[in-house]
Order: structure tokens, then sequence, then C-alpha cells
């Protein structure tokens, strides 16, 4: 878990000074996976904490109703995971290597670029070219 941590904190310092295709692919196959689960783990970790916190106000104030902004939320950080691939994290690193071929995409952020990719694996392929166009557009400026 230090490796993943102390991997997160060089990246993002290192990542900053060099385009994110230039980013990901100064990395080996391990490097890769490794990365992946650790933004998988951050996102998890993050939602299990909201819904925890939600758990808590629902159990002082009968009243409070989840509000939309909630499941909206819970429905972004999905779009981040991909359930289809489940534990074979290996499939979304060769996926964002083929993503960062096309010369479109090599200014998408890693994280960005993760979303796209999951969401494309999971067979959500309208949303997917959506959210690539606009990523395109915002970031080929």
């Amino acid at each position: 878990m230090k490796q993943i941590t102390l991997f997160f904190f060089i990246s993002f310092i290192f990542g900053q000074e060099s385009k994110p295709y230039e980013f990901w692919n100064q990395y080996d196959q391990k490097e890769k996976i490794a990365f992946i689960n650790g933004a998988y783990g951050a996102i998890a970790k993050l939602k299990a904490h909201h819904k925890a916190e939600v758990r808590k106000q629902y159990l002082h104030d009968d009243n409070w109703v989840e509000p939309y902004y909630i499941e909206r939320y819970y429905d972004i950080t999905d779009e981040y995971l991909s359930k289809e691939v489940g534990y074979n994290i290996k499939i979304i690193a060769l996926h964002l290597d083929a993503f960062y071929t096309n010369s479109d995409n090599l200014n998408i952020p890693i994280m960005e670029a993760l979303r796209i990719v999951s969401l494309m694996q999971d067979g959500e392929q309208k949303t997917a070219n959506f959210r690539l166009l606009k990523a395109q557009q915002r970031y080929n400026q």
C-alpha cells in the first residue's frame, strides 16, 4: 500500500511537467497497473466514505431525504470504474496504451482517459464518445 501511495505522490509531482501521454508511456506495465489500481482504490474509498456519511445523516434525521446530487456523485464516480473488467486491470492499462496512440488524445489527462476507457469497457459507447469529444476539444486548443 505504501508503494502505491508513494507512486501516486511521485506521479503527481513529476506528472505536472510532462504531457499525459508522456507520463503514461514512461512506465512499464506493472507500474501502469499499480496506477490504475490506486485510482480505483481512491475512488472506491471516497464513495464508501460518502455513503457512510449519508448513512449517518439518515440515522440522525428521519426527515432527511437523499438529494439528487448525491446520486449524481455516485454516477460520476462509477464512470471511472469499469464493472465489466472487474479485477483484470491489465485490460484497462492496455486500452489506455491504445488510447494514447491517437494523436488527438495526447493531451487528455490520465484520469479523464481512465474515465473514457472505463465507460467504453462497460458498453457505454455513447457517453464515452461524448466525453472523448469534449476532452479532445478542451485539451487540444
